[in-house]
């Protein structure tokens, strides 16, 4: 038997739309609760006013004094009472002597009859009013004492009925239903417009859909790897999840959320890329420790709203490329040495062939004793075997492109004086992209050379390039270590991210880049120093 769904509970909207209803119907109600009694207790004290000021008037009047005086006070007095009754609103007008025996009454047959009321007050000379149920039923009424030269010679009360005040205040009352009636329809439909437009927003979901994605847009916030930031229309940070802070360097301390991002300390490029009102696809942007992908999207419905962001490190891709870049260099140099190697066996063959032996080994040991030296010369001034594999590729390309590559006599750097230095990878990074450079500035130049001294002492490693090219202007001397930014057509890969690079990794590793037009003969000078940390000892039994 398949059970019946149960019923999707109200939608936030829709429960927000019900309390505020009935709140507005609780208000109103209220309000015309209050607004009854008040109005009823106003009803009957302006009956009190207007029947004291009646039956004060009758008593200060001559007339009435005078038809006291007359041995049938009923006769003089009853119209009298009836006309003013007519003349001045109130439902009735009974004028009786001082033990309460009446003289008039709107009902004939009630006139010699005692006052059915409070009468003691008014006997005692005192004005009072009351409401008591009389012949004519419940009412307001008011009792006032008649004097002659200082006695009281009769008593006066005019009054209103309850029923004649209760139609009055129906008119009111109808008026003011009305009034909340229409209060209640005017919130009602304003209740509907905003919880609609309540709706909209939270997509028709409930309280606790609303909880639940609230949930796993936390967990998906941090669970996500790639940096993720949200910028308001002001380019304020509206969000930024875990990744986001370990790829700006900004730390969970800092409260970044609400502040501009060009207050946040980026570099200038990865800031104008993040203030760009375009999209931005893919775009590198090198931070003072990392390379950065950044993928901008602006999030917009008829006005902008803000910007979403996305972050990828690919600090560890880059440098694999730029390994990659050195090993297609070696290849390739390779591959010209194997070419010229082809040329020069040809050559040795051919000579042989001709029976000139002696010239065959006099010129194939000549080129032996070239390549060896070559070898000897890096060898011994760069112990290094990594940086020495370096230099000796670096010096083939080099030659391939007519710039002579030599290493300073001042370079001494010895197998294992690295050791607590920076990584392999890191010395590849800094000294292959400072020698492509050098090799770049220098080509096309008169003798052009490129000089590399490499050197380290126990506690500093130095990497110096100097070439033979037109040298850096001194008003470029920071702006050569921008990504983007250089002095030479563009490539299909782009240009200007190898001294980017080079730069970040000298930040990394706390040393110091510095760049001089000091170089002999013209050129620029690149001048790294990276710190060096002493070695561990190793302990007794070979642990270290």
């Amino acid at each position: 038997m398949r059970l019946p769904p149960l019923p999707r509970p109200r939608s936030l909207a829709g429960q927000l739309f019900a309390m505020q209803a009935v709140l507005i119907a609780v208000v109103v109600a209220g309000y015309a609760l209050f607004a009854y009694v008040s109005d009823r207790r106003q009803a009957e004290d302006a009956a009190a006013r207007q029947t004291t000021a009646v039956a004060r008037a009758i008593a200060d009047s001559p007339a009435v004094r005078a038809a006291i005086r007359t041995p049938d006070p009923a006769a003089l007095l009853e119209p009298y009472a009836l006309k003013v009754t007519k003349d001045t609103g109130v439902d009735f007008v009974t004028i009786m002597n001082p033990d309460g025996i009446r003289w008039t009454h709107p009902d004939p047959r009630q006139i010699g009859k005692r006052f059915l009321g409070t009468t003691a007050p008014a006997r005692a000379g005192r004005t009072f009013t009351e409401t008591y149920t009389g012949t004519l039923g419940p009412s307001v009424r008011a009792v006032t004492p008649v004097t002659d030269d200082g006695r009281i010679v009769g008593l006066v009360s005019a009054g209103i009925t309850v029923d004649r005040i209760s139609e009055r205040l129906q008119d009111q009352v109808t008026a003011l239903l009305g009034v909340a009636g229409g209060t209640l329809l005017l919130g009602a439909v304003g209740t509907y417009v905003v919880n609609a437009r309540l709706r909209r927003h939270t997509h028709n979901m409930n309280a606790a859909e609303l909880s639940r994605m609230h949930d796993y847009h936390q967990a998906a916030l941090h669970a996500v790897r790639e940096g993720l930031l949200m910028l308001d229309g002001q380019y304020r940070v509206a969000l930024i999840n875990d990744g986001g802070r370990e790829l700006l360097g900004v730390g969970e301390e800092d409260e970044v959320v609400g502040r501009p991002v060009a207050e946040l300390g980026l570099p200038a490029p990865l800031t104008g890329t993040l203030l760009s009102s375009r999209p931005r696809v893919d775009e590198v942007r090198p931070t003072d420790s990392r390379v950065l992908v950044v993928n901008t999207s602006p999030v917009s419905g008829g006005e902008r709203k803000g910007t979403v962001v996305t972050l990828r490190d690919v600090t560890e891709l880059q440098s694999l490329m730029g390994e990659l870049d050195s090993e297609r260099s070696f290849s390739q140099a390779l591959r010209s040495q194997a070419h010229e190697a082809a040329n020069r066996l040809h050559t040795v063959v051919s000579l042989i062939e001709l029976g000139r032996s002696e010239e065959a080994v006099e010129f194939a040991t000549a080129e032996l004793e070239l390549a060896q030296a070559l070898t000897d010369q890096v060898v011994a001034a760069v112990g290094e075997p990594v940086l020495a594999a370096l230099l000796l590729g670096k010096t083939a390309q080099a030659n391939e492109r007519g710039v002579e590559l030599v290493v300073s006599p001042d370079s001494r750097l010895d197998d294992g004086l690295l050791a607590g230095g920076p990584p392999a990878r890191d010395l590849v990074t800094v000294l292959g992209n400072l020698i492509d450079n050098a090799v770049d500035a220098a080509q096309g130049s008169a003798r052009a050379r490129v000089t590399v001294t490499a050197c380290a002492s126990a506690a500093e490693l130095v990497l110096r390039v100097a070439d033979t090219g037109p040298g850096v202007d001194p008003g470029h001397a920071d702006l050569v270590f921008q990504r983007g930014f250089t002095t030479k057509p563009a490539g299909p890969g782009g240009r200007g991210l190898g001294l980017a690079l080079v730069r970040q990794a000298v930040t990394r590793h706390g040393g110091a880049l510095t760049v001089t037009d000091a170089a002999p003969g013209g050129g620029a000078v690149f001048e790294v120093r990276l710190p060096l940390r002493p070695a561990p000892v190793p302990a007794e039994g070979g642990a270290v």
